[in-house]
This record gives structure tokens, C-alpha cells and sequence, in this order.
């Protein structure tokens, strides 16, 4: 009885496993496909238990003339409780369900509101913030990992493909550099597994930055494309902090990232992305409705921006969907600043709460670097 995951139905396969306590494998329909999709036996975070992960294959659909059916594509491994995933690693996103290949690990600082800190740990709150302290930043591991394109159209309602952003290294001063098919994935975010293939990954950049060595553990080693990629951009790809809060079930995640600083108009104009995952805690659906941030900047203002959804979207987050992510930007006139603020979340009896934002830090520590490089080598 083989576990098995297809790609446009892959959420409800593998998501929300990290808190579930449980070995069953539970199937569910694809109304678009008319497929059965399985949760694969993993091993249970709770108990430690493994639940046959290493026998159980799990598959994945492909467009063909004759329609869609389910192909093989590897086999689950356990799941490293301590320690990291090394370079080359194939695993599965556990909440949005993508397959993807480690390119290398980061340490970040993970700061965790839901976790009470001692009163000499706090820290004060930038002006303005909503009155809690900020706990102190503990280690964690997160990984800068390929997406498989063929997954990409079947997450993109739930999970932008394109995040990994910074500004161009030319004289246009309007232009953003995007690196498709890159995302930061946590530790506990991550199910591994092995595949007899060569190449399992499709991206542009798979063979470019790794290369197959059946001799090695995973098979799939760096190239110096890699290493050279890694070492020259780190500053613009480095994942230093991260900010995470639940309110009413609903966990807020925040990673900022220092983008660059362009002149315009005779002044500095400081850029950040930030990344948000919003994820649904509870059983109970809700739909995100409204966001209302508040901008600090170390030259004194304090902007407010209201607005309807995020990019563009509402979306619902269900049991069957629990999270949405998306990225975007920020520029302030000032090498520093905070942001944090609220979502507006609706119910489905049309009743309202507001989900807090956890305050982050906008920092512009890496001007003295050089400008990123692109990956046509």
C-alpha cells in the first residue's frame, strides 16, 4: 500500500503534518482530476515514532495525451531530528506540498511571541508597536532550496514561486532582480526523500548549480557554480531573522531582507523585501480581508497603509489550505526602520478579529558589499 502525493492535490497530502499525531494514511479526492490522493505515512514529531517512512513510495501526476496518472517519484526517508539536511537533499514542502532540493542551510534567529520571555531576555518595542515584549532570538535552521517548476502552477494560489528578490546591478535605478523557482524553507518544514533519477528536479538552475555522484549521501553534490553563486551573493540571500506570533490560531511568520540602496532625487532610497506566511492553526475556516501596517523609519516618520487583501488576494485559509505566502517591498529614506501591524481576518458568520504582525527590524548593514550577481555564468 504505497503513500502517494499528486501534485495538484499535494496540500492535502502532506500539509498540517508537523501537528498531527498520527499514522494513518488518509485519503482524499481531487475534484479537478478525480484523483486519490494519500497522506503518506511519516514519522510522528510527537511520539518519535517512524510509521514505515522508508518503505513507502509516494507518486505524482504528469500531463499526458491519454490524461493524468500517478508516477512514481521516490521514496521517504526518516526525518532528521536533529542535525541539518546537507547540500542536494530532495524532500517534499510539508505544508505547501512542492518537491525541492537543498541548496545550502542558514542559521537564523528565530523570534518566537508565542513563547513568554524572561523579563531580563525582553526587549523594548519600536514606537508605536502593540505592547508585547520581543522574546530572544534562538537558533534555527532554514534552507535556501530549488522548486520543481512542474509544481509551481498547482501552488500558486497559495505560495508566491518568485520571492527571492533584490535590485539590479545596472544603471536603472526602477529595476528589480528576481531569481524564480527560490524559497527559504524551515527544518521542520522539510520531508526527505530519494529518487533513482539523475535530474528529479526540474530548474533552470539544477544543473548548473549540482551535479549527480551516485558515491554520495544525497547522490547530488554542488558544482563551483554554486559555491562561487553562494559566496558572492550571500549578503543579498542570507536569512538572518526571523519573526513569528499566533493570534486566535493564526500564526504569523515574517522574514525581512536587506535589499539595496538606489539614488533618487539627490537622496539614498533604502529597499527591503519581507516575506509572510500566513497559517491557519485551527480548524475553524477563515479568509484574510484587509492589512493595515505602520512603517517606522529612523529619519522620524511614521507612515500608516491600510489596504483589501494582500497582492491582490483574499485568501481563505481552511483546514484542507491552511497557509498562504506571499513576498513584498519596502523602501524607507533612512538605513533603518521597524514595521509591524494587523490583519484583518473574517469568519464565515461574517464576524472580524485582527491577527497582530510581529514587529521586525529593517536594517541596512550590508551596504558595504557588492552588488549582487545574476546566475548566467
Amino acid at each position: 500500500m504505497a503513500a502517494c502525493a499528486l501534485r495538484r492535490g499535494l496540500l492535502s497530502g502532506v500539509s498540517k503534518y508537523s501537528r498531527k499525531h498520527s499514522h494513518r494514511i488518509l485519503s482524499v479526492t481531487d475534484i479537478n482530476s478525480s484523483f486519490e490522493v494519500y497522506k503518506p505515512r511519516l514519522q510522528c514529531r510527537a511520539c518519535g515514532l517512524l510509521g514505515g517512512v522508508q518503505q513507502k513510495r509516494f507518486m505524482s501526476s504528469r500531463n499526458r495525451p491519454e490524461g493524468k496518472i500517478l508516477e512514481p517519484v521516490g521514496v521517504f526517508e526518516a526525518v532528521k531530528q536533529h542535525g541539518k539536511y546537507e547540500t542536494g537533499q530532495l524532500f517534499l514542502h510539508s505544508v505547501f506540498g512542492y518537491r525541492g532540493i537543498v541548496l545550502f542551510p542558514w542559521h537564523a534567529r528565530l523570534y518566537d511571541r508565542d513563547i513568554t520571555p524572561p523579563v531580563s531576555d525582553s526587549k523594548p518595542e519600536p514606537p508605536g508597536a502593540h505592547g508585547s515584549k520581543e522574546v530572544k532570538g534562538k537558533t534555527h535552521t532554514y534552507y535556501q532550496v530549488l522548486i520543481d517548476t512542474r509544481d509551481c502552477p498547482h501552488i500558486s494560489q497559495r505560495s508566491q514561486t518568485e520571492a527571492v528578490t533584490f535590485l539590479a546591478n545596472h544603471d536603472d535605478s526602477r529595476a528589480l532582480y528576481a531569481i524564480p523557482g527560490l524559497d527559504y524553507v524551515s527544518h521542520e518544514d522539510i520531508l526527505p526523500y530519494n529518487s533513482a533519477e539523475q535530474v528529479p528536479i526540474q530548474h533552470e538552475l539544477f544543473e548548473r548549480f549540482l551535479m549527480y555522484n551516485p558515491a554520495k549521501s544525497p547522490p547530488f553534490t554542488p558544482r563551483d557554480t554554486l559555491k562561487a553563486w553562494q559566496e558572492k551573493n550571500h549578503p543579498w540571500l542570507e536569512l538572518s531573522d526571523v519573526h513569528r506570533e499566533t493570534t486566535e490560531n493564526i500564526r504569523v511568520t515574517v522574514i525581512p531582507f536587506y535589499m539595496g540602496m538606489r539614488e533618487a532625487q539627490n537622496s539614498h532610497v533604502y529597499w527591503w523585501r519581507y516575506c509572510i506566511r500566513l497559517e491557519n492553526l485551527g480548524s475553524e475556516v477563515v479568509q484574510l480581508r484587509e492589512r493595515h501596517w505602520r512603517i517606522f523609519s529612523l529619519s522620524g516618520t511614521l507612515e500608516t497603509v491600510r489596504g483589501r487583501g494582500v497582492v491582490g488576494r483574499e485568501p481563505v485559509l481552511s483546514k484542507e489550505q491552511p497557509a498562504f505566502q506571499y513576498s513584498s517591498h519596502v523602501s524607507l529614506q533612512a538605513p533603518s526602520g521597524h514595521m509591524w501591524g494587523t490583519f484583518r481576518i473574517e469568519r464565515t458568520d461574517g464576524s472580524h478579529f485582527d491577527v497582530r504582525i510581529p514587529p521586525f527590524s529593517l536594517e541596512s548593514n550590508k551596504d558595504d558589499k557588492a552588488p549582487p550577481a545574476g546566475y548566467t555564468f
